[in-house]
């Protein structure tokens, strides 16, 4: 399975559109926008087959009216909990979408930054919108913490080699605060010397790994005893709800700062 990164929304949120193509067949994760979507079809001859929707803020779901025009056949699935009139087809946790023979994904329900989100995975690929980013992870807009920190610790418990997509590019911004977060942290500290991503240009295959995350991204590290250590001198309890809640408060007063 081919999959590329097209920027949507550059000047302000920053968005990946995610496609996945194999033979002349094509899916799309969480369009945003349509234009560039479409160009990228009908440049590389492929029938859009269907939407895959994590959740239905408008930066995730814009192109899906453009696109269905373009291909009407294409079947937009997205959160069951959602009644969102885009979605035709609703998925839950262990429900599963067969794209190909060889490549199916399993639907997770990851609510925290939505009451709804959903991801969507295979051992080849993780598509969790906004629920984790590369060195980050989304705001709480419409959720609960402790719906977050078991979406995070869900995420968490996937294989380290699962390769990574998420929905916005914020790398450089959240490799700041994991830094300040954990400034003893030597994987980090690697991590921040690599090259960053090329954006706005098309990106070909993961962001990341899950592996990578779990050594460097603080929202999967709450629980370490380093970072424990600091956010429990902030107020939080020893519980997940609370180190999450209080570690996400602390990259709210961040962003706000910077």
């Amino acid at each position: 399975m081919n999959i590329v990164g097209l920027p949507a929304l550059i000047d302000t949120y920053e968005n990946y559109i995610w496609i996945l193509y194999e033979a002349d067949k094509a899916w799309v994760v969480d369009p945003g926008e349509s234009i560039q979507v479409i160009d990228f079809l009908k440049q590389n001859k492929l029938n859009l087959q269907a939407i895959l929707i994590t959740h239905t803020h408008f930066d995730h779901i814009n192109g899906v009216p453009a696109l269905k025009e373009a291909f009407p056949e294409a079947i937009v699935y997205g959160p069951a909990k959602d009644q969102h009139h885009t979605i035709q087809t609703g998925l839950s946790e262990g429900d599963v979408i067969a794209l190909t023979t060889n490549f199916s994904l399993a639907v997770l329900d990851t609510p925290g930054h939505t009451a709804n989100h959903i991801s969507f995975y295979n051992e080849q690929a993780l598509f969790c919108g906004d629920t984790l980013f590369t060195a980050g992870c989304g705001l709480v807009l419409g959720g609960t913490v402790e719906e977050f920190s078991q979406s995070i610790i869900k995420l968490r418990d996937l294989p380290d080699s699962t390769p990574f997509y998420c929905a916005h590019e914020y790398t450089a911004d959240n490799l700041k605060f994991a830094l300040l977060v954990e400034p003893d942290n030597e994987q980090l500290q690697q991590r921040v010397k690599q090259p960053l991503f090329d954006y706005p240009q098309i990106h070909k295959g993961p962001l990341s790994t899950l592996g990578e995350e779990k050594n460097t991204n603080p929202f999967l590290r709450f629980d370490n005893p380093t970072i424990k250590a600091e956010l429990m001198k902030g107020g939080a309890s020893d519980s997940p709800t609370s180190l999450f809640k209080t570690l996400r408060e602390w990259k709210d007063q961040f962003d706000q700062q910077a």
